[in-house]
């Protein structure tokens, strides 16, 4: 089964905190934090995850790729 990968809203002082099943990883301010949190979680294919847009990564309240709060 393909893990739940969320991207959560940008915070008020900017960066997005990640979840993969529940669990937190961090709190991404780039698309290379979010690589790294997901190859930490064991994701081998993480910069392809990421970079290419997959539809396994859920990008809440807020565009792909944007760190900082509108």
């Amino acid at each position: 089964m393909a893990p739940v990968i969320v991207v959560h809203r940008p915070s008020s002082s900017g960066g997005r905190r990640v979840t993969v099943d529940d669990a937190i990883l961090g709190l991404a301010r780039t698309d290379r934090d979010l690589i790294e949190f997901l190859r930490r979680a064991g994701l081998e294919n993480a910069e392809e995850l990421v970079l290419g847009d997959s539809p396994l990564i859920d990008w809440r309240g807020g565009h792909a790729h944007e760190y900082e709060a509108a």
